[in-house]
């Protein structure tokens, strides 16, 4: 024991004597430059603060359920920690279309498909929320890249979509960035959203209705107005037009700079020292990842996967030499979030050092990463170093990085409740309840799926809820029976094969003020046409219902 703790405090000894060697070399923090910021979108209060307002506005989209800061949590190094804590909902097929194989992409959970009436359509992902082919990149330091997105699609220069002249020549790939996602149908759209939908949904709705827990300055900013309101604050008139959108958002991002890490203060640790100059000679990491910025915004192959799966850049430039290339991002609050890369192939920083130490695994034309021959302690001090680049504020989502609480993380969002009762097949079937329940909305839809195909369907509401379950006919049910309990027939299932039926129920939400947070339960209860027991049930949920 003693020579153990011998060995112990020489390591630690040696770390420290690094560390004074490092600043020697010239190794010593070095502060971010200024943000760069375009002359036509000056950085106001009131600007940022509106752009924050529109970012965490989940009202935006066309489900009501997803804002831009859904895919963007501060906290998971402002990417999309669901893509670890829901790992097998957020699973995208790949390139094959299969899942469970090689080439699935840990994306992020968006909108289900629907059309500009709220109708769900199906897609791939069945009449649940879609999820995207890439990893969210993180929203934290974007203000400092020349492109946007994985392959660099939005440009530096933003064109008027409106009248396609440029506004802003340069330095504006956030604006460039901005709007995409709300048009995108898997991400926040509707098949065939135009922002005109955007603009429209924006005047109308009332400013961070759906969040909760507002922080102090924004909560003041919103309070009593509205967007149209709000806009006059930022802009000087009402107006609300998708430029203006997107000089909001990207004001607001360009608060986002984390710059005080224990790199950016001289605190990193004996370990973190010895990492970082592994980090700067040995595991020649600086190369591409250089301080103070960690990135420089090039596009490379590094082998992650075969090109052919996801072509990225040369999508953009049309030029075969892109194949596979990606934007390299900025290894600031890298170890918040994984999982790592643009497929979300690595959920740890060890597997990441690791997947560099062997050179990467596939043979990419031009491949600029080969072979290092780390030891086990030179990769444990660099992970110690990639974890000492996190900025405490966005690991605690202080300000500039505080946030409201989602809806979709709210307990108004729907719960399941116990387990469901199989149908034909032995298909367990699975409800959604994927949209806030507004009060006054006159579509409010209710989603089945992995049922018994082509019988009729039952819809059990109540107040109240059981979840010990009790037996109609051999099915256990989750409804608390009761003065609450309504039951009505909802329709048919669709589909062909056992567990390939479905159903959508619409539904109006009364518009009385008072029962604003008042909690109900539901369950789908399916006629079976095969089995021995008559009946299948999805599982309970719960839904609030919110103004």
């Amino acid at each position: 024991m003693l020579r153990i703790a011998a060995h112990a405090v020489v390591a630690v000894a040696t770390r420290a004597v690094l560390s004074c060697v490092a600043v020697s070399a010239g190794l010593q923090a070095q502060g971010l430059p200024p943000v760069p910021v375009p002359a036509g979108n000056p950085q106001t209060v009131d600007k940022a603060l509106l752009g924050k307002a529109l970012f965490w506005d989940e009202q935006l989209s066309s489900s009501r359920s997803v804002a831009c800061g859904t895919c963007h949590i501060p906290g998971g190094g402002s990417s999309d920690p669901r893509s670890l804590t829901r790992l097998a909902e957020s699973l995208h097929p790949g390139a094959d279309g299969q899942p469970g194989t090689a080439d699935d992409v840990g994306g992020s959970l968006g909108v289900p498909r629907l059309d500009a009436a709220g109708h769900y359509l199906g897609s791939p992902f069945g009449l649940g929320a879609q999820v995207t082919p890439r990893r969210s990149m993180s929203a934290v330091m974007a203000a400092y890249a020349p492109t946007l997105f994985w392959d660099g699609r939005a440009p530096g220069a933003f064109v008027d979509p409106v009248s396609n002249t440029t506004l802003l020549p340069t330095n504006a790939a956030l604006e460039s960035q901005s709007l995409g996602p709300f048009l995108n149908e898997v991400e926040m759209g509707h098949v065939g959203r135009t922002l005109t939908d955007l603009v429209a949904r924006v005047t109308a709705s009332r400013p961070l209705a759906l969040a909760s827990n507002l922080p102090l300055p924004l909560a003041s900013f919103v309070s009593g107005r509205s967007y149209p309101q709000l806009f006059q604050q930022a802009f000087g008139s009402t107006a609300i037009t998708p430029a203006r959108i997107a000089m909001a958002l990207a004001a607001y991002q360009r608060e986002l700079v984390p710059d005080q890490t224990p790199f950016d203060t001289n605190t990193l640790s004996p370990f973190a020292v010895a990492g970082q100059q592994v980090f700067t000679t040995t595991g020649r990491c600086s190369t591409c990842h250089v301080p103070p910025l960690f990135t420089d915004h090039a596009f490379i192959n590094l082998g992650v996967r075969p090109a052919a799966e996801d072509l990225g850049r040369s999508v953009v430039t049309g030029l075969p030499a892109d194949d596979g290339k990606f934007r390299m991002p900025s290894l600031r609050n890298v170890a918040l979030r994984g999982p790592f890369f643009h497929n979300g192939r690595f959920t740890t920083l060890e597997q990441v050092v690791d997947f560099y130490d062997r050179g990467g695994d596939f043979p990419p034309a031009g491949r600029l990463i080969t072979p290092i021959g780390l030891s086990a302690q030179q990769k444990r001090d660099l992970v110690a170093f990639l974890r000492e680049l996190t900025d405490p504020r966005v690991a605690q989502e202080l300000p500039p990085f505080d946030r409201p609480t989602l809806w979709s993380e709210s307990a108004h969002a729907s719960q399941r409740i116990g387990n469901a009762s199989p149908g034909d097949g032995g298909v367990l079937p699975r409800a959604h309840a994927l949209e806030p329940a507004i009060l006054g909305s006159s579509r409010w839809t209710l989603v089945l799926e992995n049922a018994t195909p082509n019988v009729p369907v039952w819809m059990l509401l109540s107040t109240g809820a059981d979840p010990l379950g009790f037996d109609v006919l051999g099915t256990r049910l989750h409804v608390l029976p009761g003065p609450g309990l309504v039951g009505f027939l909802a329709g048919f299932t669709g589909g062909t094969a056992p567990g390939t039926g479905s159903a959508t129920l619409d539904l109006t939400v009364p518009a009385i003020p008072g029962l604003h947070g008042f909690t109900m339960f539901g369950q789908w209860w399916i006629l079976n046409s095969s089995s021995p027991i008559p009946f299948s049930a999805s599982a309970g949920f719960s839904f609030t219902l919110v103004d």
